[in-house]
């Protein structure tokens, strides 16, 4: 039996592809959520494709189809965000921005709120220290598309509070999702395995070893990777895992997290993927 969720009340920050990604998934398991972003046009698209992405979640049974949506509302004030349970940043992979988020939130809500950043690769104690309370801070690596995938990664920092961590995983017994605590670390495991792999999989493309449809069937077929590391680019989107490997590059110090010349020709280019129609491969354009 899922756990009662009316006791959650999240507010998400940041109305792109993964903002809008968890509050599909979140109001699918009956949670109301307040989603902020400073852009009226960002909401007025969130909108739509959260609503396809529960209806998706809710017929591949990822959702429960016999409960309740959670109510969604939309907001350009972060003060709006006062009586949230638990907040989940979810903007740019850029460290100062997500600071400058992190120290609004921080007064915007009660002390003891869970503050969660969906990093996919920044350390969580770098950005504590723009909060009140450090022992907030917690991350969350949700994986994309999070209304669809069960596992999350979670990162705690060594201010993170213990309290902090127990709030965060009954807020994720609510929404379904399997936790996997990890320690903080520049890009973690996932980001940390995965990213520098694409990386090397544009580099082959680069280089003329053989086309982004030939490498991604080469991983799915002789590998069993679920989709291929070049598609799999395409979901995170470009422009995302350029800023990713930037961190892990910055962080670590390893040549190799550098991002590859092709990938940052497709960014300047525009093309960033799934949410743009064309990354690596192409697709009808989907809402930012």
């Amino acid at each position: 039996m899922q756990p009662d969720s009316a006791s959650h009340r999240l507010a998400v920050l940041g109305a792109g592809v993964m903002g809008s990604s968890i509050t599909a998934m979140a109001l699918g398991h009956g949670v109301p959520v307040v989603l902020v972003d400073i852009d009226d046009g960002a909401l007025d698209r969130a909108r739509a494709s959260i609503a396809q992405q529960v209806r998706h979640a809710q017929l591949m049974g990822a959702a429960p189809a016999d409960r309740p949506t959670g109510e969604l509302v939309t907001s350009q004030r972060i003060e709006d965000i006062a009586d949230a349970t638990a907040v989940v940043e979810a903007i740019t992979e850029k460290p100062d921005l997500k600071s400058d988020v992190h120290a609004k939130i921080g007064a915007a809500v009660r002390r003891g709120t869970p503050v969660i950043s969906n990093t996919s690769g920044i350390p969580i104690d770098e950005m504590a220290s723009a909060l009140p309370c450090p022992e907030d801070l917690i991350g969350t690596h949700f994986m994309n598309p999070a209304y669809l995938i069960r596992t999350v990664e979670v990162i705690v920092g060594p201010r993170t509070a213990e309290r902090t961590v127990a709030a965060l995983m009954s807020l994720l017994s609510a929404l379904d999702r399997q936790p996997i605590v990890v320690n903080d670390s520049p890009g973690f495991v996932t980001s940390r395995l995965l990213h520098p792999m694409i990386n090397d999989a544009a580099r082959l493309v680069d280089e003329g070893v053989a086309t982004a449809a030939d490498v991604d069937a080469l991983m799915l077929g002789c590998l069993g990777h679920a989709t291929g590391p070049l598609r799999t680019a395409d979901m995170i989107g470009l422009d995302n895992l350029v800023d990713a490997l930037d961190v892990l590059h910055e962080r670590t110090g390893n040549p190799t997290h550098e991002p590859c010349a092709l990938l940052r020709r497709k960014v300047a280019q525009g093309d960033h993927g799934i949410k743009t129609g064309r990354g690596f491969h192409e697709y009808e354009r989907q809402p930012e």
